[in-house]
């Protein structure tokens, strides 16, 4: 989920990528020819561009240095929060109340405390104290980030029904959305907003522009069957109005059609394994196509590849995590555990490279195939997250819950002592159980 830099043109991403690499921004001609660039990535994902550059240091070459800033009290990640601390906090809060936790005060309040007075967020505010001005660029795909993230904490309707007010408000004619607000739409920003639709209650068919909602938008980017790369959705059309297949927009899509935002679960598996055309094609008929299409993808070794320039042959850790949400939620459940078993085996040092949002991806990608994260070949996902900002809170009757669903699957009883709670933490008891074997 690659996120991007709010403000138009190119930039360089200091801390996420090495200095002097510029990376072309929403709706921006140099990312209109390369339909390629994920939108939602996080900028932990990024950091993989700087193990790239380290085997081009040529690439950085008499840049200056990178600006140091000071990462808030509340924010998960020692990384420069700038382009992405909005949704690694959003990731990070997300997969710890998926896990059972109570996200820390702390970290809730930095989250809620970012955000405008007319209801959308930026990628990040340095001083949120200060009200929004024209200085301050919302984006929906931070803001629909936060949605998630509040909705899922619970306790903030206020600030969710004005994110979702705000979210309406910048809705293309096409049903879809743009990142920033008046760009033309494309596949990634209106497949998050229909999540975050969905997470606040919202049925995305009900929101329409135009007489369109956000699932008559994604058609339009499906690519048909007998093209290359059929099945998948393209970010955009390109300069020509040729669609181009995307991986990232493709499983961001995937979920899109199905209605669903970051945290998904086995779906029912579709009626056909391959693509299968239509000519009005129906958001399940996007949805199966696009599964299609990443299984396929991932059949031979497990992995998605980087399309980042100059990553030739380099696997792609956030895009695979997310193939794996997606296909599971297609009900693809064979190759969205082949997926995440290659994760197990070569995401670790990315998840540690790159910080908080990538622990969150890994995180809801076990969640979708029903692994467990504290074990992630002899690591803990869930410990590496929550010690990166706030320790979050496990209420003693979810975590009783937990222990006890798992020990009727794996048929072992224990017990654990209150304090053994209060002073582990779930992220070490879960090491230690058995994993579901597939």
């Amino acid at each position: 989920m690659r996120r991007r830099p709010a403000a138009h043109g190119t930039v360089e991403v200091y801390g996420a990528e090495p200095p002097g690499v510029s990376r072309a921004l929403p709706g921006s001609p140099q990312e209109r020819q390369s339909p390629t660039m994920n939108v939602r990535r996080s900028a932990a994902a990024l950091a993989a561009v700087g193990v790239l550059a380290a085997a081009a240091p040529a690439t950085a070459a008499g840049s200056s240095p990178s600006p140091k800033v000071t990462v808030p009290s509340g924010l998960y990640g020692k990384g420069d929060p700038t382009y992405d601390g909005v949704w690694r906090q959003s990731l990070t809060l997300v997969a710890q109340r998926t896990l059972g936790y109570r996200p820390a005060a702390a970290a809730v309040d930095w989250l809620t405390g970012q955000q405008c007075a007319n209801g959308s967020f930026a990628a990040f505010r340095a001083t949120p104290a200060k009200p929004c001005d024209d200085k301050v660029t919302a984006d929906t795909n931070s803001t629909a980030a936060a949605v998630q993230a509040l909705a899922a904490t619970g306790g903030h309707g206020g600030a969710v029904a004005k994110a979702v007010a705000w979210l309406k408000s910048v809705q293309n004619k096409d049903g879809g959305w743009s990142y920033f607000a008046g760009d033309p739409s494309d596949a990634n920003s209106t497949s998050v907003v229909i999540g975050a639709l969905a997470a606040a209650g919202t049925d995305p068919a009900d929101v329409r522009k135009s007489g369109k909602s956000p699932y008559d938008a994604l058609p339009a980017w499906a690519v048909p069957c007998d093209q290359d790369g059929g099945g998948a959705l393209a970010f955009q059309p390109d300069k020509k109005g040729k669609l181009l297949a995307n991986a990232d927009a493709t499983a961001a899509g995937l979920l899109g059609a199905l209605g669903k935002g970051f945290v998904a679960e086995a779906g029912k598996a579709p009626a056909k394994d391959a693509c299968v055309e239509a000519g009005h094609p129906t958001r399940e008929q996007v949805a199966d196509n696009a599964g299609a299409y990443l299984a396929a993808a991932v059949a031979k070794s497990g992995h998605l590849q980087s399309t980042l320039p100059g990553a030739k042959d380099q696997p792609d850790f956030g895009n695979t995590a997310d193939a794996v949400v997606a296909l599971a939620a297609d009900g693809r459940t064979e190759p969205a555990e082949k997926a995440y078993a290659w994760l197990e085996k070569n995401a670790g040092q990315w998840a540690t490279q790159s910080g908080p949002a990538a622990y969150a991806q890994l995180i809801l990608a076990a969640h979708a195939v029903g692994e467990q994260p504290g074990d992630f070949d002899g690591t803990s996902l869930v410990s590496s997250l929550n010690a990166l900002g706030p320790a979050p809170h496990m209420p003693a009757a979810e975590h009783k819950a937990a222990a006890q669903e798992e020990d009727s699957k794996s048929g072992v009883w224990w017990t654990v002592g209150a304090c053994l709670v209060a002073g582990i933490g779930i992220g070490f008891l879960l090491s230690g159980r058995k994993k579901r074997q597939p």
